[in-house]
């Protein structure tokens, strides 16, 4: 069991952000500390919601309320997702590294939200560049999509060896273990999606799993998916494993959400999936 402290966006309804990345990593045996960035109504996907951003005054005192328990010593890893501004990234990385100077082992495992292929980019002009010139330094685990890992590379994403050449840049650049999620190289099947790792020691490799063809699309599967790789991740997994076992979860999130007609995550019904996958797919090395 980890300590994980989680910096994402939260809302009443629904399962984004944290709301969707709580269950699996407590599915997987973690304790979660929360820390929302924004509290909406429901997510934006809706077209309209309610609520507001987290002021960067109020972020700041629950971490000081958290660090007077005595937990920074604690912490295991640090998840971080949708942060609104570049203000509030910066003071999580001001945690991180007061946290790492108690427990230099702490990982970061950084997804960085902030646009997708088709939409282009959906955050403040300031998160892009706060994502490029200071996270990446502090990754170990970076869990882009095709978009963010391209805009970070500076490499477009089409194929493999794009990808490669992307990760490697990445790599330099400081993150240990890259997963890009919402992977199409330009031979994918349109029935198929697939995610790609590239991992320091490891290498490449490809999972590919069954695209399901649903209008609207829920939201929350980057958040899942970033939330069940860390966790596994956190015990003992290697990548590689940790990718089987995170594509086969998202199977079967999608399979019931798809099922039940649902606009949400079916989350509620995973059971024990995040943590034994009715089905995994073969992880192919690239």
């Amino acid at each position: 069991m980890s300590l994980i402290l989680s910096v994402q966006s939260h809302v009443a309804f629904g399962y984004v952000g944290n709301c969707a990345a709580i269950p699996p990593m407590q599915a997987l045996g973690h304790d979660v500390i929360a820390l929302n960035t924004v509290h909406f109504s429901n997510h934006t996907g809706y077209g309209d919601w309610q609520g507001r951003v987290t002021s960067l005054d109020d972020l700041s005192d629950l971490i000081r309320g958290i660090k007077a328990r005595g937990l920074f010593p604690q912490v295991d890893a640090i998840l971080t997702g949708y942060l609104g501004d570049s203000a509030l990234g910066a003071l999580v990385l001001d945690t991180l590294a007061e946290i790492r100077r108690d427990n230099p082992a702490c990982l970061y495992s950084c997804d960085p939200v902030m646009g997708d292929v088709g939409r282009g980019f959906f955050v403040r002009d300031d998160v892009p560049q706060f994502f490029k010139d200071h996270a990446l330094g502090a990754a170990d685990i970076l869990i882009p999509n095709q978009f963010e890992a391209g805009y970070l590379s500076g490499i477009e994403i089409n194929d493999h060896d794009t990808a490669r050449r992307a990760c490697d840049v990445l790599h330099n650049k400081g993150a240990k273990t890259i997963l890009i999620t919402s992977y199409h190289p330009m031979d994918l099947a349109l029935d198929e999606i697939s995610m790609y790792l590239s991992d320091k020691d490891a290498g490449a490799y490809l999972v590919k799993t069954p695209r399901f063809s649903m209008d609207p699309m829920p939201n929350g599967a980057g958040d899942v998916t970033a939330a069940t790789f860390t966790g596994h991740i956190l015990n003992g997994r290697s990548p590689v494993e940790a990718l089987q076992y995170t594509a086969g979860a998202l199977h079967a999130l999608f399979t019931k959400t798809n099922m039940a007609k649902r606009r949400e995550l079916c989350l509620p019904q995973m059971g024990g999936e995040f943590s034994a996958p009715a089905q995994l797919f073969d992880v192919v090395k690239l």
